[in-house]
């Protein structure tokens, strides 16, 4: 299935690229830096440079394969781009990232735009707090 995806996505079919889609698509994690992607390339004893591994995340996300995040106080991570729209809650102690679709967020932004006489083309979510494995009780 990979590799129909990469010649649908208009690039040619490589060895990186394969294992570096396979990594995105069966990790146990959603959102992966290219370090992570890297270290796991690294512990199948791929032999992969980080600089390919950038590059080819980069390729994948002009493909409209997969979406950079750039979250506050952190680097890029990638995911795959399954197609539909969500927001994120990202920890700031350990980095937890949780997705979720709020439908009267959504509806209350394109209020917002509409007030102010705005077209939303695309728009990010993003809220920051303290997950409950890194809360102290009071």
């Amino acid at each position: 299935m990979s590799n129909q995806q990469i010649k649908q996505a208009g690039l040619k079919v490589t060895v990186p690229r394969v294992k570096i889609l396979s990594i995105l698509e069966h990790s146990g994690k959603r959102h992966l830096s290219a370090e992570d992607v890297y270290r796991e390339l690294l512990s199948h004893d791929e032999d992969i440079g980080l600089a390919t591994v950038y590059r080819v995340l980069t390729q994948f996300e002009s493909a409209g394969l997969v979406c950079r995040r750039h979250f506050e106080g952190g680097q890029s991570v990638f995911e795959l781009d399954g197609g539909g729209h969500h927001d994120h809650l990202v920890c700031i102690q350990c980095g937890k990232i949780v997705e979720f679709v709020d439908a009267m967020i959504e509806e209350r932004q394109r209020a917002i735009a509409a007030e102010h006489g705005f077209r939303i083309k695309e728009h990010s979510l993003v809220v920051y707090g303290i997950c409950s494995g890194c809360q102290t009780p009071d």
